[in-house]
């Protein structure tokens, strides 16, 4: 069976001296991996556009379970990102997570286009790096079905508190004076955090990366938000680690 899809390659191997072995995050298949001939003579154009980060139109054949690319034509390559260590060791990070979470040979447009619009805002500078992590992580965990109870407390029901706490482990939110009376064991931020968390998850996409906070904030932001996707996920992530280092 052969279908045009449009994806993006979020892993490549080299087989042998000329093929690449490529995994795609797809619309309509989600993720898949697929064999590219002669995909690293730099006179192919499979060559550029078969490559890591790179957006493209593929023309796929699935034979018994397995995918080759026939052909491929870049849409998008994100050169801004090639540009910066820190900004693409953070989208090879997105890579990481899209490997793991995303769905196999499923429909996947949602995840697809989280994934892109972020690119696009870290290529083109145009919203922080920690703002748009954070808001990645919490929308993968919602699209996967791991939706935080960020609505209220979860003991007296009291919406908002100057101080309030997240438990990474259950998802669940505590008021200050509950968390105080139940010796909850989570972050404690403040209310303009706990703002920012609740819209990565209950906001309407496109305004999903539509806010702001200073720079200490947006940090504690991403504790929390690192802390629920590692404690969901029961992974370290490699390429998060880098990422800090070149922040540092």
């Amino acid at each position: 069976m052969k279908f045009k899809t449009n994806g993006l390659i979020i892993k490549e191997q080299s087989i042998r001296e000329q093929d690449k072995l490529i995994t795609i995050l797809t619309a309509s298949h989600g993720v898949i991996r697929a064999f590219v001939r002669r995909a690293k003579n730099i006179k192919s154009p499979k060559c550029a556009s078969t490559g890591l980060l790179c957006y493209s139109e593929l023309s796929v054949f699935e034979n018994k379970g397995t995918y080759s690319v026939d052909e491929a034509k870049s849409i998008e390559m994100f050169m801004g990102l090639r540009k910066d260590v820190v900004k693409m060791s953070l989208a090879q990070y997105f890579c990481e997570l899209s490997l793991n979470l995303c769905p196999k040979e499923l429909e996947a447009s949602e995840f697809l286009r989280l994934i892109l619009n972020a690119l696009h805002l870290l290529s083109n500078d145009k919203k922080e790096p920690l703002l748009i992590k954070a808001c990645v992580e919490m929308r993968l965990m919602q699209l996967c079905g791991y939706m935080p109870d960020l609505v209220m407390c979860d003991c007296c029901g009291e919406y908002e508190s100057p101080i309030m706490t997240f438990i990474p482990k259950t998802g669940k939110l505590f008021c200050e004076s509950c968390a105080k009376q139940n010796g909850a064991l989570g972050i404690t931020a403040p209310l303009s955090v706990i703002t920012a968390l609740r819209h990565t998850i209950y906001a309407d996409f496109e305004k999903l990366f539509s806010f702001s906070l200073s720079e200490d904030s947006l940090k504690l932001l991403n504790t929390i938000t690192e802390s629920y996707l590692s404690s969901v996920t029961e992974k370290d992530y490699m390429t998060l680690q880098f990422f800090k280092m070149m922040s540092d």
